[in-house]
């Protein structure tokens, strides 16, 4: 049990949980989450922490098929720049390891946003707390346990 799954039981919305065998050795988490359930990558969310301007972290979620568009997490978020946050500082604040961070279950909860695409899903996949693990909801249960927002975050291709 991750914090990740307490959260989503704690919050009583309907999710179901996804497993698969993960490769160490593969450094694309969320693509290889999706290939491995055999789900649409667009549909497959990754969860991204960056730094803002004043030095606060904040969460960009976005399929794993795209990007996260740095100008647009930054507007979203009402600061003038963005930039990946570093490892240390990630796991710091999350409790997560890399590859296995879940937007749910934070130790520090972040301010969330989440790429628009997601309202076009009837369920949306991200990541459990652990690599291999991964949570399936509605798109508007994942913004209400996150106190997330949707925004525009893809970079343009």
């Amino acid at each position: 049990m991750t914090p990740a799954i307490e959260t989503a039981r704690a919050g009583r919305i309907p999710y179901r949980l996804h497993e698969y065998v993960h490769d160490p050795a593969s450094g694309a988490y969320g693509v290889e989450a999706a290939q491995s359930l055999g789900v649409d990558p667009q549909r497959v969310f990754k969860t991204l922490v960056v730094s803002l301007d004043d030095r606060s972290l904040a969460v960009g979620l976005v399929p794993v098929s795209g990007m996260l568009g740095m100008k647009l997490m930054a507007r979203a978020a009402g600061a003038r720049k963005a930039a990946m946050a570093e490892a240390a500082e990630v796991e710091r604040a999350t409790g997560y390891v890399l590859g296995g961070v879940s937007p749910l279950g934070q130790k520090k909860r972040l301010r969330t946003f989440i790429d628009r695409s997601a309202q076009g899903f009837s369920t949306v996949y991200v990541s459990a707390g652990r690599r291999g693990l991964e949570l399936e909801m509605a798109p508007q249960d994942l913004v209400r346990l996150t106190g997330g927002v949707f925004a525009a975050l893809l970079q343009p291709a």
